[in-house]
């Protein structure tokens, strides 16, 4: 572990006001986190999106270097391993993600770039029925070796990662908070044994209480860490729903579980799937069906390229990027295209048409 580049890489997240998004721009334009901290007003100023405001909070910064000293000390001693978004480790699939955190930090040995990997969400106030589901669907998952995401909340999370466990899969919890604790502190025991068969992550450092405000941002995480996030059970309001939302927001899949009309604990689950927001899912097979990876010993025929396509000027830019950095999602694509989500859609399914790309599972595309 390098301490010195940590060192600036947390303190770049202290820096107040700045965010994510705008985290990457400045390290985009100034080389390094430290050279964020190096750089002259007017150097600052010529990066779009920084105004006066931020680049004085910037200059003025110097104060959290000694917060951040005090969390490379904790890092090291308790042996949490950082993941910098620039860094050979950190989850591909949350890398795509316009917002994900600049800096996350890890215990166990989960592997966030596994080849698959699901998020099961759910109320807190889980019926016998929505439990049962919740075993169901992830003991189906375990010929595949799927890891398994979830919050370590109460109920549906708590259902999904002990099942992961007894199952032989491995299971991440995303906290909305440092990792000094574990909220509630009843899966203290869980999130234990998750360590020895999976493990912890979050972008929050020591000390951080969990706040109601830092679920949602633990919520895009857990979307953006999956190929597809899976709704077992929810009402008509809640977290759960704000994570399938955040996955649709990220091209990623989404499942739900369907319950009895009138069922308070189903109602989310019903309206995700009646307004075309979620795929119904009755069984692991129906996931696996869908994401392709039902039958992952047999290679998916090749298809023949056609020879001098003429290409759109839309169809040669997605071509390019696909060219340039292999297998891409369609938010890639777009940012690195410039253009509309609409425009990307229409160009990849003409090239699907054309036998030039395929769609993969997760929303991914390959270049044939």
């Amino acid at each position: 572990m390098d301490t010195d580049a940590l060192l600036y890489q947390i303190a770049l997240t202290l820096i107040r006001g700045i965010g994510d998004i705008n985290a990457k721009k400045l390290v985009s334009y100034t080389g390094s986190p430290e050279a964020v901290f190096r750089e002259n007003k007017r150097a600052l100023s010529k990066i779009p999106g920084i105004g006066e405001y931020l680049i004085g909070v910037i200059l003025s910064s110097g104060h959290v270097m000694e917060r951040a000293a005090e969390e490379v000390e904790f890092v090291t001693k308790y042996g949490i391993k950082p993941l910098f978004y620039t860094e050979k480790g950190y989850p591909e699939r949350l890398r795509h993600c316009a917002d994900s955190p600049v800096l996350l930090y890890t215990l166990g040995n989960a592997d966030f770039n596994a080849p698959r990997i699901v998020s099961v969400v759910g109320t807190r106030r889980a019926t016998d029925y929505g439990r049962e589901m919740c075993r169901r669907l992830v003991s189906g998952l375990k010929d595949l070796n799927v890891l398994v995401v979830s919050g370590l909340a109460f109920g549906i999370d708590t259902c999904a990662h002990r099942t992961a466990l007894d199952e032989g899969l491995k299971t991440a919890g995303v906290l909305a908070h440092g990792l000094d604790r574990v909220y509630p502190p009843q899966n203290m025991n869980l999130a234990q044994r998750m360590q020895e068969q999976g493990g912890l992550v979050t972008e929050f450092m020591s000390n951080s209480n969990p706040d109601r405000e830092n679920f949602p941002k633990r919520n895009r995480v857990i979307a953006g860490l999956a190929d597809a996030t899976i709704v077992v059970e929810a009402g008509s309001k809640g977290g759960a729903l704000i994570t399938a939302d955040i996955a649709n927001s990220y091209n990623r899949d989404v499942f739900a579980v369907p319950g009895r009309i009138g069922d308070a604990m189903s109602e989310g689950c019903n309206n995700l799937i009646k307004t075309n927001r979620a795929a119904m899912v009755q069984s692991a097979e129906d996931i696996l069906y869908i994401m392709g990876w039902n039958r992952p010993d047999v290679k998916p025929a090749a298809t023949q390229r056609k020879l001098f396509v003429q290409l759109q000027p839309d169809e040669e830019a997605v071509v390019n990027i696909l060219k340039e950095h292999g297998d891409c999602s369609m938010d890639k694509i777009c940012i690195g295209s410039g253009m509309q989500t609409s425009r990307v859609a229409a160009a990849l399914l003409n090239l699907e048409f054309e036998g030039i790309v395929r769609s993969l599972p997760g929303k991914m595309y390959r270049l044939l």
